[in-house]
């Protein structure tokens, strides 16, 4: 797949009702590569993957044309982008649909996400941290430290993601006597907005940083994709942004373990993890 063919894929999940917009293609293009399934000139399919590191990878934008579904194309598309990432961990979130498919490929469920999705005008209440802990703006100095946070709370390298997100997101940190324990960052996507990842080392510190950008984005469509084993679900319905769907979490290959106590309560998007 080349950029090319960007204005094509865009048009082909707008007719699968995707919400993504032409430029989030292009982010995840520009971060990654992939194959795309052409027929008569025309782009029947799509298959993109990330690499993270020497040993780990996430896969999605997998679509196959409505009109063009039963071809053996998607098995064909995940035959090519499991072949080029070898021995290397992947991940991918499934919906019910395509998980027959990514089973058949050695995928075993690990996970869920829950997407919740809204106009923003919940009012979250403010959210009380611990002595010495505030939010606070992302600093110029802070992209190191964040980076560590996520690498450890994901167990693998997620630094092109984060420098990738750098130019085009905005960020807050969930700072303990000035020093980084957790960050949340918002940008365009979609319908409106998203708000992720979400890192922080318990669900209180989570909750801040989520609230922060709920408040600064009131009245406006906002999306945010969190774990299941998060414990955040059931809040964000209180709050009035209500669950539209969930997926299951899959790894093909042994898991990586977290370490510290940082950890990942939403994810950046449901193709990038």
């Amino acid at each position: 797949m080349t950029a090319d063919d960007l204005t094509a894929a865009h048009e082909l999940s707008m007719a699968v009702k995707w919400p993504h917009r032409r430029e989030d293609w292009e982010f995840a293009l520009n971060l990654g590569t992939g194959f795309a399934a052409e027929d008569g000139g025309s782009v029947i399919g799509t298959a993109l993957y990330w690499e993270f590191g020497a040993e780990h990878a996430s896969l999605g934008m997998v679509i196959v044309a409505p009109d063009q579904q039963g071809r053996g194309i998607g098995r064909d598309l995940m035959t090519l982008t499991v072949d080029a990432l070898d021995k290397r961990t992947t991940f991918l979130n499934a919906t019910p649909a395509g998980l027959p498919l990514y089973e058949k490929f050695g995928f075993k469920a690990i996970g869920s996400i829950h997407q919740h999705q809204g106009p923003s005008d919940a009012h979250p209440p403010v959210v009380a941290l611990a002595p010495g802990e505030r939010v606070r703006p992302l600093g110029a100095r802070d992209r190191d430290r964040l980076a560590a946070l996520w690498n450890q709370a994901a167990g693998y390298d997620r630094t092109p993601l984060i420098d990738a997100l750098l130019d085009v997101a905005e960020g807050i940190v969930l700072a303990r006597d000035g020093e980084p324990i957790g960050f949340a960052m918002m940008r365009r996507f979609g319908r409106g907005h998203v708000i992720g990842p979400v890192i922080a080392p318990h669900a209180e510190g989570a909750k801040a940083l989520i609230s922060h950008w709920l408040a600064a984005n009131d009245g406006k469509f906002t999306r945010i994709d969190v774990t299941g084993d998060s414990g955040l679900s059931d809040w964000l319905e209180e709050l009035g942004l209500p669950k539209v769907d969930s997926v299951v979490t899959m790894a093909r290959g042994e898991p990586p373990r977290a370490a510290g106590k940082a950890r990942v309560f939403a994810i950046t998007n449901q193709a990038l993890g």
